[in-house]
């Protein structure tokens, strides 16, 4: 029997709630290296976002506006990645987008006479598990469409719709708000590295000539003997209390820690480097462990974390990558790579200098923290009607925690 919360509330089809639900291009697409717009997939949903990098497929107009005959993508459709990687989530934000899908996402349009399109997006996040075990396929697992008409979920009148979706939403804009702030706060601090130590503006335009040329080796501590892997079956067994960092990415949570404190971790093989050919670097402190695929290391000879940072976000390394299989940074290689050392005074002056910059990079990483555990505490409870949403004060948590910063 339905609460009082809930008797409003329907078990409803997606199918039965949506104008359309399709997937992306199945045909092959002519690229244009030229064209303005983009043939997009489910690797470009990330974190809720559509992200749009530099070595996108590139299509013309004329291919755009073909491909759109049979999809129409347009604001407000929802996305959902339904290959490989299930389970990814995103809204079109744009009146009038400039991409196009592939078969690799599955494109929803809602009718708004039953859902809204925030309300949709949250639904699947909520969701995220059992679409993830309704998935398909040996090699390469896939959600159909046909499946996906028929999947259920929870669905309650509009105006609650709307309600829950305005306070998920809001802890999501903030979160973003914060993204913005660090990427800004980041690229000043980049700005500052270059013009000191790549352009020489503060010194006339000329390197000093107390600074020399050296190597890598002369500006690192390395910790790569302390790296201890855990098997994801080890994992499970532990409670989830301190980051566990790979190669690229933080991949888990454990119940102990190796490390304490500020550290450079720069990716060893497998995703060593980006695009563009520079070093995958993540920039962590506090308590957390790190598997055996990431380099983990601290500066010396003037240089700190920060400042080695900066230097390795504009050292492309794409020469010292080895392995045509596994692609692998090695120790002798990294320590070879040649850099700038300043003197003394002015790296104390530099890194003086750039730590206000990074110590709010810090606070809103550990705002966000909090925020995405509020986030997804609430979700699954808003989702199935067990807290009244009406009794949220959202405006408070997330004022709550700017204060305790």
């Amino acid at each position: 029997m339905a609460s009082n919360k809930t008797k409003n509330w329907q078990k409803v089809k997606l199918g039965d709630v949506c104008h359309q639900i399709t997937d992306g291009v199945h045909n092959t697409v002519k690229d244009c290296v030229c064209g303005e717009y983009y043939l997009l997939s489910c690797k470009n949903i990330k974190n809720g976002q559509i992200v749009i990098g530099k070595d996108e497929r590139r299509i013309d107009e004329t291919t755009l506006q073909n491909l759109r005959k049979r999809t129409k993508t347009s604001r407000g459709d929802v996305l959902l990645s339904s290959v490989g990687t299930i389970g990814e989530t995103a809204v079109i934000k744009d009146d009038f987008p400039n991409y196009e899908f592939q078969r690799s996402v599955a494109i929803f349009k809602p009718n708004k006479d039953y859902i809204i399109s925030e309300f949709l997006f949250y639904s699947l996040n909520n969701n995220k598990k059992l679409l993830q075990h309704s998935a398909e396929g040996a090699v390469q697992q896939c959600l159909f469409i046909n499946p996906l008409k028929e999947f259920v979920i929870l669905l309650p009148p509009l105006t609650i719709q709307k309600k829950i979706a305005g306070v998920l939403s809001a802890l999501d804009d903030k979160i973003e708000l914060n993204n913005k702030i660090n990427q800004n706060l980041e690229q000043q601090a980049q700005a500052l590295f270059k013009s000191w130590f790549i352009d020489f503006e503060p010194f006339g335009g000329t390197m000093p000539t107390d600074w020399k040329i050296g190597i890598v080796d002369e500006i690192i501590e390395l910790y790569d003997s302390k790296r201890i892997p855990l098997s994801s079956n080890q994992r499970e067994k532990m409670a989830k209390l301190y980051p566990y960092y790979g190669a690229t990415s933080l991949m888990d949570y454990v119940d102990e820690y190796i490390f304490d404190g500020k550290y450079l971790l720069l990716g060893e093989d497998g995703t060593v480097i980006d695009d563009q050919g520079f070093p995958i670097l993540q920039y962590v402190w506090g308590k957390f462990w790190v598997n055996n695929h990431a380099h983990i290391m601290r500066g010396k000879n003037g240089f700190d974390v920060e400042s080695l940072y900066l230097f390795f976000k504009q050292k492309n390394v794409k020469n010292i990558v080895t392995g045509a299989v596994q692609p692998k940074i090695n120790q002798a290689n990294l320590k070879a790579l040649s850099v700038t050392i300043p003197s003394g005074n002015i790296m104390n002056r530099f890194n003086k200098t750039i730590q206000p910059l990074f110590d709010l990079i810090r606070n809103k990483h550990e705002e966000n923290t909090r925020l995405v555990q509020l986030r997804d505490t609430l979700l699954p409870k808003l989702m199935n009607g067990e807290i009244d949403v009406s009794q949220v004060d959202i405006s408070k948590e997330i004022a709550d925690n700017a204060i305790n910063l």
